[in-house]
């Protein structure tokens, strides 16, 4: 498939997200003994992360139908930054705790919208390689990326684990900016007031 920048700054976008999401794992004996908790009460931070995407994924949904493309990926990257800088500045486990679930919210939103922008940019016999690219991010992430993280984290701290995945946000980030273009929010159908669908009619649509 042709080089497509824009769809390999949304597979550095999976990169960090799959990153993120699985290098606590190797972890947790590191985090438990800085934070002076039990390892099984730091795998919970796994637990928090899951059901933060649980939550994340129909509230982003819900509530971010009409904003451009483009600018929900630069936010949702942006969320995910956040949330790494605040696990990188954590004098705590709540703290910790409440930073993983703040990374986790924009996980399916990401990944959802990302698959639909990715396919969006290419000819339409290229929509699923397109897709399979950015979701490539997520499998090197599990092959490479986490064990990465996991020897700097045991080796600088686990601190420096999260500082680096938040690096990696801002670069996911400026590379969206950079090579997405604008890509204004989908028109929602709608039915009119008295609208004849059932009649056969065909009932206007606008956009959100």
């Amino acid at each position: 498939m042709k080089f497509n920048p824009a769809v390999l700054a949304l597979s550095v976008g999976a990169f960090g997200i799959g990153v993120t999401e699985f290098a606590p794992m190797g972890l947790l004996p590191v985090i438990a003994h800085d934070l002076g908790v039990s390892i099984p009460s730091a795998g919970l931070l796994i637990s928090a992360y899951a059901l933060g995407v649980v939550i994340g994924a129909p509230l982003m949904t819900l509530t971010t139908g009409g904003v451009p493309r483009r600018t929900l990926l630069i936010v949702l990257a942006g969320i995910f930054t956040a949330g790494n800088l605040l696990a990188a500045v954590s004098t705590g486990y709540g703290m910790l705790m409440v930073a993983r679930i703040l990374t986790s919210l924009n996980h399916g939103a990401f990944f959802g919208v990302g698959s639909i922008v990715a396919a969006s940019l290419v000819p339409a016999d290229r929509r699923a390689g397109a897709v399979a690219a950015m979701f490539m991010g997520l499998t090197i992430a599990n092959v490479v990326g986490v064990p990465l993280a996991t020897l700097a984290g045991e080796h600088l701290g686990w601190r420096a684990s999260f500082w680096g995945i938040a690096a990696l946000g801002v670069a996911t980030m400026a590379a969206l900016r950079l090579t997405l273009p604008r890509l204004p929010a989908p028109a929602v159908a709608t039915l009119e007031p008295n609208c004849a669908c059932w009649r056969g009619a065909r009932c206007s649509a606008r956009s959100a």
